[in-house]
């Protein structure tokens, strides 16, 4: 609820401002699992992720940002190059609700105002938190817990952008999630009851998953001047 309040309360301000820049647009790509579960790749998106971005310019190497997105995470043993994991034959899908907020700095100064046409690298990074559901498995089977959970994490996204008018920024980028948990995939139950007899996999390592794809936002509000507070 706090995360929720402070989402409202950042737009909210947003809004008041008017001597600043924004952009507001849409995430479209795939989505990737890396834990105990299915292959191990790093950027292999292999379910649709969908969402909304708002960014905050700033100043012209820096922006606020919060995206709201939604995937479905899968996780199949037989993709996987681990024999062990071929073998075993585990497989899952779970629907996931991401928030994420926090800042995005550019390599080079990005000022949609200037005579030059402005394409950057990019770094983010912030806070996420993703609502999922939880389940765990029964001789290869998965049982739903009919729970559902928060995943807290930390985005780690690198990305290329560039205006491709006035008013309209396109991007490509990779983001990786660092969660602090490891309950995703189903190697922990949610239950207490059910951890001992129920847990496998690494316990030493937390679940990720992985955003690649295109965003494509639209940029309104009065040229910025880009002054300290």
């Amino acid at each position: 609820m706090k995360y929720i309040s402070f989402l409202l309360i950042t737009l909210f301000s947003i809004q008041l401002s008017s001597a600043q820049i924004h952009e507001f647009g849409v995430f479209l790509g795939g989505s990737n699992f890396i834990g105990d579960v299915g292959a191990t790749n790093y950027i292999a998106p292999s379910q649709l992720a969908i969402g909304g971005i708002y960014k905050w310019n700033r100043s012209p190497r820096h922006s606020w940002r919060v995206s709201l997105l939604f995937s479905e995470l899968e996780g199949i043993d037989s993709k996987s190059d681990d024999a062990g994991r071929i073998e075993r034959g585990y497989e899952f899908t779970n629907n996931i609700i991401e928030l994420s907020a926090g800042m995005e700095f550019t390599f080079w100064e990005f000022d949609l105002h200037s005579d030059k046409r402005a394409a950057t690298p990019y770094l983010y990074s912030g806070i996420s938190v993703a609502k999922h559901d939880n389940f765990y498995f029964n001789n290869a089977k998965v049982v739903s817990e009919n729970t559902s959970s928060y995943a807290y994490g930390i985005p780690l996204v690198l990305g290329f952008k560039a205006a491709i008018s006035s008013q309209f920024v396109l991007a490509f980028e990779v983001g990786a999630r660092y969660t602090f948990s490891d309950e995703l995939d189903g190697s922990i139950p949610d239950s207490e009851n059910l951890v001992e007899s129920k847990r496998f996999g690494n316990i030493n390592n937390n679940d990720w998953y992985t955003f690649t794809g295109v965003t494509l936002t639209y940029t309104f509000g009065r040229n910025p001047c880009f002054c300290p507070y």
